[in-house]
């Protein structure tokens, strides 16, 4: 494993620990995680958008983006993920989506 390889997996394994450690916040965006801790990626998914899905996935996000928000997602659409973190994104396409989708 190079030492980028090793980095990643050390930061990103530890956020990703962090979920069931209260005093923490995980967020990669958070001011615990990286200190950016800016307008753009605080706050991104409204308690509406969030209701419903398992604490531990909200809790998890590792994204600073919310790309649900810049879609105009339809009923049967097909939707890929390709992020890592808790599946927030995947899991609120999928309630636009439908079953068809």
């Amino acid at each position: 494993m190079s030492e980028v390889q090793q980095a990643v997996e050390t930061r990103y394994g530890a956020i990703a620990r962090a979920v069931t450690d209260t005093s923490v916040n995980p967020g990669c965006c958070g001011p615990a995680a990286c200190g950016c801790n800016d307008p753009i990626s605080s706050n991104l998914y409204s308690a509406a958008e969030t209701a419903g899905l398992p604490a531990d996935a909200v809790t998890a996000s590792l994204g600073c983006g919310n790309p649900t928000a810049l879609l105009a997602l339809e009923p049967g659409q097909t939707v890929l993920d390709l992020g890592s973190g808790g599946g927030i994104d995947v899991r609120l396409s999928a309630k636009r989506v439908g079953p068809t989708g």
